[in-house]
């Protein structure tokens, strides 16, 4: 019998020491420690991402998000002087972005940025509002210029991202510019070890799905039967369902790294059949989701009353994954998007 599904958000939660929370990357993308939690048995394993030549079998196929950080965020002055953040999230109309904002903007005041200007056109709720934006000679290579990398709110340095962060904030498998949060299982890839793997008979492939604020900004309150999950865009090649399906007729496992490829993989499925092509993902999984395509999940350590964390509980169920986390604490494992990672099997 399953155990009792939580019935809200605010369930997903547990105690963390603030120490834990990964400030900078490991020295190596390699060099994270690896949680591995059995589901059938509820083992737990305290193991090493280079041990992934061992838990991963011949015939099993990963399957990566190669989605790319943009340089999102960037700062701005009012007329009176005082000084704004932004996070452009994405493109709306011809010279309109959606963006996040710190601070207080007024509809139909400009702003001033490096190399351009702005102005607020109205508020989108929940600290969102609509910003035309004259830049030249087009947003995104403005962003390349002045923006840098949105790193998450918890890594707090007194320096802000550095010329390192570039570069550890991406994948080494990152093609496709669009998203504003990395894909953070896949930060600890290495072409080394994706070699090793691939000697080894382990297959990796593509998807795209561009990180937006929903995946990762934490939910005050809801139930999870009325959660409305905020859409993010998802691309999946034809050779990437075809990867997935020979693997699955060899008895390989597919292994989806991070919890934005197992969204996109399922969201692709919801209609039965894991079906090719670009969509939007709205799909919210939670305790019952029924998975179609994902049989095992590498993944970092999430926020507490977040979708990833349901998603996690989805797959493993909420008192094992409570337990690992606990564990995980105990044994001062690093959290979050800079930090150590589970592999669910």
């Amino acid at each position: 019998m399953s155990e009792p599904a939580p019935a809200r958000l605010a369930a997903f939660s547990y105690a963390l020491p603030e120490e834990l929370i990964a400030q900078e990357p490991a020295a190596e993308r390699s060099d994270a420690r690896l949680l591995v939690v059995e589901r059938e048995t509820a083992r737990l394993q305290h193991r090493g991402i280079p041990d992934l030549v061992e838990l991963l079998h011949p015939g099993d196929v990963l399957v990566v998000n190669d989605a790319r950080v943009v340089p999102a965020r960037v700062y701005g002055r009012r007329p009176s002087g005082g000084r704004l953040e932004l996070l452009l999230l994405r493109p709306v109309a011809e010279g309109e972005w959606e963006s996040l904002v710190r601070g207080r903007p007024r509809a139909g005041e400009r702003i001033v940025f490096p190399e351009g200007e702005g102005q607020w056109i109205r508020p989108l709720g929940a600290g969102r509002w609509r910003i035309r934006l004259a830049v030249a000679p087009d947003v995104p290579g403005w962003l390349e210029r002045v923006g840098e990398v949105p790193l998450p709110p918890y890594i707090r340095r007194s320096d802000g991202p550095t010329a390192a962060d570039a570069r550890r904030y991406q994948t080494v498998f990152a093609r496709s510019p669009g998203a504003v949060a990395a894909p953070t299982a896949g930060l600890h890839f290495t072409p080394e070890l994706l070699g090793t793997l691939a000697a080894r008979g382990v297959s990796h492939v593509p998807l795209t799905l561009h990180v937006g604020p929903g995946t990762f900004l934490p939910i005050r309150d809801g139930e999870l039967d009325t959660y409305t999950m905020e859409g993010e865009r998802f691309d999946l090649p034809e050779a990437t369902v075809a990867a997935i399906e020979g693997a699955r007729r060899q008895g390989g496992r597919v292994v989806a790294v991070g919890t934005t490829t197992t969204r996109a993989l399922e969201a692709a499925a919801a209609g039965g059949a894991l079906r090719p092509g670009a969509g939007v993902a709205t799909l919210f999984i939670s305790p019952g989701h029924r998975f179609r395509v994902v049989d095992a999940l590498l993944t970092n350590f999430h926020l507490p009353r977040t979708p990833l964390l349901a998603m996690v509980a989805a797959f493993a169920g909420w008192s094992l994954v409570q337990r690992a986390y606990e564990t995980a604490v105990e044994a001062r494992y690093r959290f979050y998007s800079y930090g150590d990672a589970m592999l669910l099997t």
